[in-house]
């Protein structure tokens, strides 16, 4: 038996493809470095701010509060009020207006989008008008809101509801318009109905951009409130600042900015944990 050659098994293995190497695990970025970045991250803004209010005096007193007189005016919010509440009545009639608009956004917007989503010809009818309406920014509504509902509540929670409900529409029908078409497919081949088709195949898919809608909606809430408010309100945040404003108060007016800021991230927080549980698998 003759040996093998070489030269060719040579050749033949320079010309084969290297066999992949082995993937480099990314390291993990945990909650608990997430929040020690976040804890630095903020130590490091409070001592930037003390540094260009008060230790250099960069910043004047009449432009930007000192950390000192930020905290004189939260004491005065909380123990005694200011522009017709405290702190707490204030943050509440602000909160409440924000979860009624999202509350019926949420109730109008999802249905519709989820509608013109499996519908072609729901669609074809809606989307002229809907296409027409979506480029009105949210605060154009508020003098029409006004001359229908007054300078009350209801108008303000229509002013927030049209801005929230937009979101919520789009994100649900891209959504729906992106569930794999081939589980529809089998689903049905498997004799699902429209109603089991819709409740178990349609809806948990188009779950993840449903509530990147709802998030977009939140925040255009809290966006909206603040420049609702601004306009006749008697009472909330944008009432406060409003208020601050024309006191020229810079202390005051920061502390309804983090207010607003604090109050906007933990309804966001609580949105982002009742996803969780509702879509364990994209977490």
């Amino acid at each position: 038996m003759s040996a093998p050659d070489l030269s060719v098994q040579r050749r033949a293995d320079a010309g084969a493809p290297a066999p992949p190497r082995a993937a480099r695990r990314l390291p993990r970025f945990g909650i608990g470095r997430r929040t020690l970045v976040g804890a630095l991250s903020l130590l490091g803004l409070l001592v930037l701010w003390w540094v260009l209010t008060t230790g250099t005096g960069l910043v004047a007193p009449y432009r930007f509060p000192s950390p000192a007189e930020f905290r004189g005016a939260l004491d005065q919010f909380v123990t005694d009020g200011y522009a017709g509440g405290t702190l707490w009545v204030q943050a509440w009639h602000s909160t409440r207006l924000v979860l009624m608009g999202f509350a019926v956004a949420v109730v109008t917007g999802v249905p519709l989008g989820l509608l013109m989503g499996v519908s072609p010809r729901a669609e074809a009818l809606l989307n002229p008008a809907f296409l027409l309406v979506r480029p009105i920014p949210p605060l154009a509504w508020i003098p029409l809101a006004i001359v229908w509902l007054g300078l009350g509540d209801a108008a303000k929670v229509l002013v927030i509801w049209f801005a929230a409900f937009v979101p919520s529409v789009i994100n649900t029908w891209t959504g729906v318009r992106g569930v794999d078409r081939t589980l529809i497919a089998a689903a049905r081949v498997h004799g699902a109905g429209s109603r089991r088709l819709l409740t178990e195949v349609i809806i948990p898919g188009a779950l993840p951009m449903i509530f990147t809608g709802l998030r977009l909606s939140l925040q255009a809430s809290w966006t909206t409130l603040v420049a609702a408010e601004l306009v006749g309100a008697f009472f909330g945040l944008g009432r406060v600042l409003d208020a601050a404003y024309r006191d020229i108060n810079p202390a005051m007016i920061t502390v309804a900015m983090v207010a607003v800021g604090i109050l906007g991230a933990a309804t966001t927080r609580l949105l982002g944990e009742a996803e969780r549980r509702l879509i364990p698998w994209r977490s």
